[in-house]
């Protein structure tokens, strides 16, 4: 008895002479939302923080679940692994900022600024990326099923090893070459679209995609006999 009074008078005095030290977790996440402000860990789900400014912010493994953040300022933002489950980012601007390894399911990114944003390794499932801005953003080694990149500004991508099966290619606006290689195509949407100077593109690849007469590939890539569009 006599030692456990004597370590809650020790650690009653630690707080009161440093009172940032105990609970500091736990304090971050009750910050309200701004720049560079910490809730990594923290569980932020349903909130409405639409029109914030968290630039520089850290949300490393941070759940965000059907939050609305939606016309707010992302740059520079680590959402690494974090957890984002139909979340709103459209209108924000997001450059720079890391979903490295994040959990990314029907997520609404449409005309949002991704330049430099880096996905790779991120678990992402029917993301709507409509209009976005995604220059230079990198989606090596991620899981991008389903996923819509129509009227999306592309170039200088890293799609390597990138799963992106029946993902959505159409209409996309690509002013710079995209990296291929080793990425999954299976009934990947690609009619009309220029391909001409993707790279590590394959044959085989394409002979599992959608295109059309109008799709552009690469020298040494042709177009297949028939196309394979299954039914959705």
């Amino acid at each position: 008895m006599k030692k456990l009074l004597l370590l809650a008078l020790a650690t009653s005095a630690l707080s009161v002479a440093n009172p940032l030290i105990i609970d500091h977790a736990y304090a971050a996440c009750g910050d309200e939302a701004s720049a560079k402000v910490n809730w990594e860990g923290c569980r932020k789900r349903n909130l409405v923080l639409s029109g914030s400014d968290m630039n520089s912010a850290n949300f490393k493994g941070t759940n965000f679940s059907s939050t609305d953040m939606r016309d707010s300022e992302f740059d520079n933002t680590n959402f690494e692994k974090s957890v984002l489950l139909r979340v709103f980012f459209e209108g924000s601007s997001a450059k720079n900022a890391n979903f490295e390894k994040a959990i990314v399911y029907r997520v609404n990114f449409k005309k949002t600024n991704l330049e430099n944003a880096i996905f790779q390794k991120a678990e992402m499932l029917r993301v709507d990326f409509n209009g976005a801005n995604l220059t230079s953003a990198n989606f090596s080694k991620a899981e991008a099923g389903r996923s819509i990149f129509s009227n999306a500004m592309l170039g200088n991508n890293d799609f390597s090893n990138a799963s992106l099966a029946r993902a959505d290619f159409r209409d996309s606006k690509i002013s710079g070459p995209l990296n291929f290689a080793g990425s999954y195509f299976y009934q990947t949407r690609i009619e009309g679209v220029d391909l001409s100077n993707a790279t590590g593109l394959k044959q085989w690849q394409i002979d599992m995609a959608c295109g059309n007469d109008a799709t552009k590939l690469p020298e040494g890539v042709n177009r297949p006999q028939s196309w394979s569009c299954g039914v959705e």
